[in-house]
């Protein structure tokens, strides 16, 4: 009897939040003697439900498709804003607590707290603080706390979703492409590239980067690379007039990740 009561109350919450966030949800129809209590669940409950269900992660194409794909990804990426300065970031991560954004190392030099914010594409913005920079890549990491938001705010954010064997897989010629989050808060371009190089050592930055064909701008530092069907593959880091592109590959953005914000939560 107990079990049968829990199963009901399980059920009732997976399904309010897939009704919340928009998803199907079904179940065999069968006739049931109507429940005495109505079960209910608080903003908080679906945005955790959410999270856990990895249902705030950036979704991905069966096919590539940089137009569709960009539409899917666009949420992950975010403004770096600091005074006059700025540069783009990448939702690395979201827990119950706080948001974790990536970014180029050289961004954050310029980071002060009293004048440094990050900007949402959803319109909102939001106090930060550097958690640190990685010693070994162009990689740091802010921190931001989401008590500044609201549940209903938080449901409309996506991390960047990450798979270490989809960039395992890039060939020579696969398509790609970057977001420009940086140079324009109310309006949001992408720029279609293809892969030349998945490890090729740039001298300018004293490191083995991901090296391809397309276009960077000013501003774009520390945004999302992505493939054609919308998996982060690298963090936009440079560019030339002649149509060249460089980025952190994803697996020294993990790395960083490993050892700039994991040991650091570890040993506080």
């Amino acid at each position: 009897m107990r079990r049968s009561r829990f199963m009901k109350y399980a059920m009732s919450v997976v399904a309010l939040i897939c009704i919340a966030a928009g998803l199907p949800f079904s179940v065999q129809a069968k006739e049931q003697p109507l429940p005495h209590l109505i079960q209910t669940v608080t903003e908080q409950d679906i945005y955790e439900g959410m999270l856990s269900l990895g249902f705030l992660e950036t979704p991905v194409l069966e096919e590539a498709d940089c137009a569709k794909a960009y539409e899917n990804v666009k949420s992950c990426i975010v403004r770096v804003q600091m005074g006059s300065a700025h540069g783009s970031g990448i939702i690395w991560e979201m827990t119950q607590d706080a948001m974790v954004i990536a970014t180029n190392k050289h961004v954050l030099e310029y980071w002060k707290d009293e004048n440094s914010y990050v900007y949402f594409t959803q319109g909102y913005y939001a106090d930060a603080r550097v958690i640190g920079v990685s010693e070994q890549y162009d990689v740091g990491f802010l921190h931001i706390d989401n008590r500044q938001f609201t549940y209903e705010q938080l449901k409309q954010f996506r991390s960047a979703r990450t798979d270490e064997t989809v960039y395992a897989g890039l060939r020579q010629g696969d398509v790609m492409f970057s977001v420009d989050s940086g140079s324009d808060v109310y309006e949001e371009q992408y720029f279609e590239a293809t892969v030349e190089d998945t490890r090729r050592y740039i001298e300018d930055f004293e490191a083995y980067m991901l090296y391809g064909h397309g276009f960077a701008k000013e501003g774009m530092s520390g945004g999302g690379t992505f493939d054609g069907r919308g998996y982060l593959i690298a963090m936009t880091t440079g560019g030339t007039y002649y149509n060249e592109t460089a980025g952190v590959p994803l697996p020294d953005i993990v790395e960083a990740y490993k050892t700039v914000v994991q040991e650091k939560i570890l040993t506080d």
